[in-house]
């Protein structure tokens, strides 16, 4: 297998180009909506560490994500405002809301995740460039990718999903460089990239598990790759080096502090206990080690942020699908989530692709070919059946890519054909045409969606509330829609059934009263999806009532009155 020349200048200044559009566009939608659930305290998070230098909040996310969100705020001069851990939601809206300057620390928070967007266009980029898809294969790759409104969506608020599908990407990609090619720098080049991805998501850890093998795996079904298992010791010395590098990353992404772990008067340690148990020999050594020796504070962090997203996984996640409601999540929700929230044009050409890159792979000795079909069957099939925190397509969203790149092969296949193939010009176009009418589908059905891509859904859904909502459709991004309809109708009172995070006290709203469920009102009302199905029926009493608008793509806006009928006529926001 011949390794492909490095893109040229041209083709970096396309990508560069994708990847300029792109951020535009997901940048025209900040102000469209309020901030999500776990926004607040993905900011809270990150300016404790820039401003206090105490990570302490929600710990079950490492903080370097969290960190290129705040740097935004803090630069702005949000600080810290040191609300008792350990949830950090309260500390997130009281910076949101407490100087008068929401817009712009939500917009700049927002804005610290367009670094790690251009991150996944250029990785999918390089892969698609290295498995030797060409100009146009690579390109498209990346073009797919772009066009993506889970990818959007999730880019255009301050969370940790694109950061984690761009870092660990780009860790898979290093591994498998390593692989093929041995070097020295592709030993540092790995250690950093896997650190970054363990810093910035811990799905990161078994991600990585997986796509080590899947990658060994890609790199056996083609014995010409480029994979040499001599010199064995050789190898594994690598993989410690890579190790050392990557947990040194992590350090500093934690502040870089070191500290003793036990002492006089704190004779428990967490993060020992969760490693070596109650009792036992090594459980002294251990203890009498750390009572002597600093150890980097990231260790305690990272374990106990291990640790304490073991113990919510085992717990469960109260989520919705298909009309139910279940506090240990379905097998099957993620296969559920992908086949509606992906375009169809992705969904179909995604898929093919894959299958006929891992054929071709097989056929040219190519395992960057081969990877993309192993790695997501090994990712999907790890999420279906250990996952029980069903909480999003997000979680799952490492998969776009993937998808990216069987569509950009797709391309590589039809255009190929028009070239060589002999036979009719129908028989020869035609699969190109065919590409080209999915890709002006999947462009149409982005245009379509503006600026809702985080609750886009595809043509199989009619009622995107009845199949999945939490992050899927309603994360509570309507609210600034809601504010302005209510006060185009010059609304004096307000009912609200509502979850998030919002303050609604600080929110310009009319008089607002929260509905809770099975609670009876009139007069103005509103109900979000997130709390209709979360409430187990008790908004149910309003289903019979024409509702006066949808606000956004969430939230249903009545009005109830004993003596008079309610104003269909009235304007939309």
């Amino acid at each position: 297998m011949r390794t492909p020349a490095p893109p040229a200048p041209r083709n970096r200044g396309f990508v560069a180009v994708l990847i300029l559009l792109t951020a535009i566009v997901v940048g025209s939608t900040w102000h469209t909506f309020s901030h999500t659930w776990d926004e607040p305290e993905h900011l809270a998070a990150g300016l404790s560490l820039l401003d206090r230098f105490r990570y302490e909040y929600d710990i079950q996310h490492p903080p370097l994500g969290r960190v290129a969100i705040a740097i935004g705020p803090y630069l702005l001069g949000a600080r810290s405002v040191g609300k008792p851990p350990p949830d950090g939601r309260p500390e997130g809206v009281e910076i949101l809301y407490g100087e008068g300057r929401y817009w712009p620390f939500l917009t700049a928070a927002r804005a610290g995740v367009l670094p790690f967007l251009a991150l996944a266009l250029w990785i999918t980029f390089a892969w698609a460039w290295r498995a030797g898809f060409g100009e146009r294969g690579a390109l498209g790759a990346a073009a797919w990718l772009s066009l993506t409104p889970a990818m959007l969506g999730h880019a255009g608020i301050a969370t940790l999903d694109v950061p984690a599908v761009a870092t660990t990407l780009w860790a898979v990609y290093a591994i498998m460089d390593w692989l093929q090619s041995p070097r020295r720098l592709g030993v540092l080049h790995m250690g950093i990239a896997v650190g970054v991805a363990v810093a910035t998501k811990l799905s990161a850890i078994p991600f990585l598990g997986l796509a080590l093998p899947a990658c060994l795996v890609s790199a056996a079904l083609t014995t010409a790759g480029g994979l040499r298992l001599t010199r064995l010791g050789r190898r594994l010395l690598d993989l410690g080096a890579a190790a050392l590098v990557a947990f040194a990353v992590v350090t500093l992404a934690y502040g870089g502090r070191w500290k003793y772990f036990t002492d006089s008067t704190h004779k428990f340690n967490q993060a020992l206990y969760f490693l070596f148990g109650k009792t036992g020999r090594a459980h002294d050594l251990a203890y009498a080690f750390a009572a002597h020796v600093p150890l980097p504070e990231s260790l305690q962090l990272l374990l106990g942020g291990v640790q304490a997203l073991e113990v919510h996984n085992q717990n469960g996640h109260l989520s919705y699908l298909l009309g139910e409601t279940h506090g240990s999540g379905w097998w099957y929700f993620y296969l559920v989530a992908l086949a509606v929230k992906t375009p169809l044009p992705l969904l179909v050409l995604g898929v093919t692709g894959l299958c006929l890159a891992l054929r071709d792979g097989i056929r040219r000795q190519d395992p960057w070919r081969v990877l993309p079909l192993c790695l997501g069957a090994a990712l999907l099939t790890f999420v279906s059946g250990f996952s029980r925190i069903n909480i999003g397509v997000r979680h799952v969203l490492i998969l776009y890519p993937l998808f990216a790149l069987g569509a950009g092969y797709c391309v590589v296949l039809a255009a190929r054909r028009g070239r060589t193939a002999s036979g009719t010009a129908a028989a020869r176009l035609g699969p190109l045409v065919a590409v080209g009418l999915l890709g002006a589908w999947q462009v149409l059905a982005l245009a379509r969606a503006y600026p809702d891509y985080l609750a886009y859904f595809n043509e199989t859904v009619t009622n995107p509330e009845r199949v999945v909502v939490d992050s899927d459709l309603d994360w509570g991004q309507d609210l600034r829609r809601l504010e302005l309809a209510l006060a185009e109708r010059h609304v004096e009172r307000l009912s609200f059934g509502y979850l998030g995070t919002a303050d609604l006290a600080r929110e310009p709203l009319p008089p607002t009263v929260l509905l809770a469920p099975g609670a009876r009102a009139t007069g103005w009302i509103a109900v979000s999806a997130l709390a209709r199905v979360y409430a187990r029926g008790g908004y149910d009493w309003l289903d019979a009532q024409p509702t006066v608008a949808r606000i956004g793509k969430t939230i249903d806006l009545y009005y109830l009155a004993a003596d008079a009928p309610p104003p269909s006529a009235a304007p939309g926001p």
